[in-house]
């Protein structure tokens, strides 16, 4: 028998007592008892961003948020400018430009970020701009983005700024409010430990002045007539609210940890994680790597696809492979929601047997190991 391990960047693990509440009878959503679900499931969302903002709840993917951020914000012909470090930053652009926006992608090198200096240059040359698009952690090619300091060089230059949180939220450091960020998209299948269908969505007052006179506004991703029913701790069409009751238990997991001690978890994973393939000659992927997945360059003379086939048969660790036009030139090793330092040394310690019987020269049993744990000590 092999224990199943998903080290990918979404879906990631469950914990047993978010699965059991799944497993829970199906109940009526137009009741007080689902009410009552939301509201605390709403508090414990804007704890969770650091927002004095209500959180709005959405049945769907990551994506549909994001869909839901451009539609409800920009008309056609506007100008945007999006920070693209790789596949999902574009996305923003394949959406704004679906509904007629004027978009200025800033697009960097495979496993580079987009710098605050070159947002700043973009947008003295673009005339007007309406909002700048970014992503928190690129999970395409491992790098992350300093929300923070992008925000700030957007605001300088009279455009709001918009995040795609879904893969770094409930992972990394996220303050909505402290950093001014005017709105922030996030999924519920990667470091809040849920399965797939939920998406959340924070809008400042700055952003909620130009959605509200927005005349055409999507119908089911009508931000406005979200806010209106989350104010009644309801929905205006039918919630997935099996997920949302698992939610509360999820999120009930992580405020029992500790917001920094969460943070702080993901970035002794990424220690552990980064210290191990560096032992066995590996190469990081991204210049900047995000706290919550690693990518790392295709051992030269390996089959990849074969490593990893190998690698879920006899460990039943999986990892996920490279995206388009980086298929085959890297794997990515998730780090994020419900696992612990010693998932990340136990997949490290896999690795190193799949690389030696893929033929990988210098592989040293052991080496990977006590690397990671030699990182996590030092952190603790």
């Amino acid at each position: 028998m092999k224990k199943p391990r998903l080290m990918t960047p979404g879906p990631s693990p469950v914990p047993p007592e978010v699965l059991l509440e799944l497993a829970q009878p199906v109940y009526h959503h137009r009741t007080a008892q689902f009410r009552a679900t939301l509201a605390r499931v709403q508090e414990k969302l804007s704890w969770l961003f650091g927002t004095s903002q209500p959180v709005l709840v959405l049945t769907c993917s990551g994506t549909g948020a994001m869909d839901a951020a451009v539609t409800n914000l920009v008309r056609p012909g506007d100008s945007v400018v999006v920070a693209s470090a790789g596949r999902f930053g574009t996305r923003w652009r394949q959406i704004a430009e679906r509904i007629g926006a004027e978009v200025t992608e800033i697009r960097v090198a495979p496993g580079e970020s987009v710098e605050p200096d070159q947002l700043a240059d973009t947008l003295r040359r673009v005339r007007d701009p309406l909002a700048v698009f970014a992503t928190h952690c690129e999970t395409s090619t491992g790098a992350a983005h300093h929300p923070a300091e992008l925000c700030r060089v957007a605001h300088e230059h009279g455009a709001l700024f918009v995040l795609d949180s879904i893969s770094a939220a409930g992972g990394m450091e996220l303050r909505v409010d402290a950093w001014e960020l005017d709105i922030v998209v996030a999924g519920s299948q990667k470091a809040l430990m849920l399965p797939p269908g939920l998406a959340f969505v924070v809008v400042r007052e700055p952003a909620w002045q130009r959605i509200r006179s927005h005349p055409a506004r999507p119908f089911y991703f009508d931000l406005c007539k979200l806010a209106e029913k989350a104010q009644q701790q309801d929905t205006p069409f039918t919630p997935a609210h099996t997920l949302i009751a698992a939610l509360d238990r999820a999120l009930e997991r992580l405020r029992a940890e500790g917001l920094q001690n969460v943070w702080a978890r993901h970035r002794r994973m990424a220690a552990a994680c980064r210290a191990g393939v560096r032992a066995l000659g590996l190469e990081l992927f991204a210049r900047r790597p995000a706290e919550v997945l690693t990518a790392v360059r295709a051992p030269a003379g390996v089959d990849l696809a074969a490593l990893l086939g190998w690698l879920e048969q006899n460990y039943g660790i999986k990892f996920a492979g490279g995206q388009d036009e980086l298929k085959g030139k890297l794997f990515r090793i998730a780090h994020m929601g419900y696992m612990d330092e010693l998932d990340v040394v136990a997949a490290m310690a896999a690795l190193e047997m799949a690389l030696k019987q893929a033929g990988w020269s210098g592989v040293r049993a052991g080496a990977a190991v006590a690397a990671a744990q030699e990182a996590v000590l030092q952190m603790q």
